[in-house]
């Protein structure tokens, strides 16, 4: 039994921790053309500075959030955030874009062993009733990581380089490192205490996702095309042997006969996938098009998270007594909605069309995201918190991935490995346009799975 101080605490590592990491992707965004400049880089290889931390998080979460159950959760959230720390602090003194990009995968492991285990650790603590509330806080913190990183972002890229984004980890994370050791020194939770860790799977697992991810932001090659024939290859076999084993990483039980389980993980998935490259789009779209500087950038791009972290603690604690269901497809709707009006900017759109266009994602994003996490905790039994935490994640890391891959890929078939130069705006501004008008149509679809998930009451 956990007591209010430790309670307590577990929520604010939450929100430190879930500031931290969003802070983090948001800031990387802005600094992009800078590092681009610093290193000389094309158009394709730019996107990989995000694409590899994503990708890197994503295809090992899951078999983390089977770990964590057996060897616990606030050991894996420990040690994965001394494995972040450690290697955001070394992107810092990259010397090239290879390295870069190398910590940038070492940085995601770290990661992903937060991202597994946080929602877990927060569900174990706070029962259903309370737990919305909770989470609405976690999710608000992420927004509000989300506003202060274009900001902080654009300040620090503008007056100290991009290098110096990577620096302000450290201090924040020693206080969480502080806290952890300091307050929750004697808890641990391991509902799977003693049973196998499935070696076999995990290494199918990883090897599918990560070939068919790879493959996908090469479908245009034939390399592309086979990577993608094989992983699907590779994960039938993944779930054919997680279906014969006592001690799967994932119980395909909860995908096949919980609805509410695998249809809210599949809104994640839509909503991530038709959302995430929003900010790497519309922050080229700012600083190339309209002209405008990173800092300036930054202030703009602030204004879709601080409405999502003004209004997710009210959506959370809304999904608390209204079925998360209906909540989370309101807020689908408004992010559809949202992302069409993106598609109809140009060189010459006002701005405060830009703004309503941010506002409306912001209150998308708020509505959508802690019901939904809310569902998908509140469908399992605790022995499965790990495992669920890291769907939620996966589903969100995986979905950026593809978002991000759909824009690789149309970048590289429709722009190439060539610069950012003036001449390549109208190009970049008609693809772009497509790119947001597909997001809407996604997103749209979306809502579909949202309300179709049945209740959690």
């Amino acid at each position: 039994m956990t007591t209010k101080e430790q309670k307590n605490t577990v929520l604010i590592v939450s929100i430190i921790t879930s500031f931290l990491t969003a802070f983090l992707g948001s800031s990387v965004n802005v600094a992009l053309p800078s590092i681009q400049k610093e290193f000389n880089i094309d158009a394709v290889t730019l996107v990989w500075i995000s694409s590899a931390y994503l990708l890197a998080t994503a295809t090992i979460l899951v078999p983390f959030g089977r770990f964590s159950d057996i060897i616990g959760r606030k050991k894996t959230f420990f040690w994965g955030l001394i494995v972040f720390l450690t290697f955001s602090f070394l992107c810092a003194f990259s010397p090239n874009i290879q390295i870069l990009i190398a910590l940038r995968v070492f940085q995601g492991i770290g990661a992903s062993m937060i991202f597994s285990t946080s929602t877990a650790i927060l569900t174990s603590v706070f029962p259903q009733g309370e737990r919305g509330r909770a989470m609405g806080l976690s999710v608000s913190a992420v927004y509000l990581g989300l506003t202060l990183g274009p900001v902080l972002g654009g300040v620090l890229t503008s007056n100290l380089g991009w290098r110096s984004i990577f620096w302000l980890n450290l201090p924040i994370g020693i206080f969480i490192i502080y806290l952890v050791n300091k307050k929750l020194g004697g808890l641990e939770w391991a509902d799977s205490e003693g049973e196998k860790f499935d070696l076999l799977g995990t290494i199918l697992y990883i090897s599918g996702l990560l070939l068919l991810m790879l493959g996908f932001t090469r479908i245009q090659t034939p390399l592309g095309k086979t990577l993608a024939i094989v992983s699907i290859i590779i994960l039938f076999v993944f779930i054919y042997t997680e279906s014969k084993i006592d001690y799967p990483i994932i119980p395909m039980s909860l995908f096949f006969k919980n609805i509410t389980f695998s249809l809210s993980n599949l809104a994640a998935l839509i909503n991530y996938s038709a959302t995430f490259a929003i900010g790497f789009l519309l922050s080229l779209y700012l600083q190339y098009i309209k002209g405008l500087t990173a800092q300036n950038t930054g202030f703009i791009l602030a204004i879709q998270p601080v409405v999502q972290a003004i209004f997710s603690s009210y959506a959370g604690k809304l999904s608390d007594r209204i079925e998360p269901r209906f909540v989370a497809s309101f807020g689908m709707f408004l992010t559809a909605v949202g992302i069409f009006m993106l598609s109809l900017i140009n060189s010459t759109t006002p701005f405060y069309f830009i703004y309503s266009a941010q506002i409306l994602l912001g209150l998308g994003f708020a509505f959508f995201s802690s019901p939904n996490t809310n569902a998908i905790m509140s469908s399992v039994d605790k022995k499965f918190y790990g495992v669920a935490s890291a769907s939620v994640g996966t589903m969100r890391l995986v979905g950026q991935t593809l978002s991000i891959g759909i824009v690789t890929m149309l970048f590289a078939i429709h722009l190439g490995g060539t610069k950012f130069t003036p001449d390549l705006f109208p190009k970049f501004m008609s693809l772009t346009h497509s790119i947001w008008l597909g997001f809407s149509i996604v997103c749209a679809f979306g809502i579909f799975a949202s309300i179709a998930r049945g209740n959690i009451r």
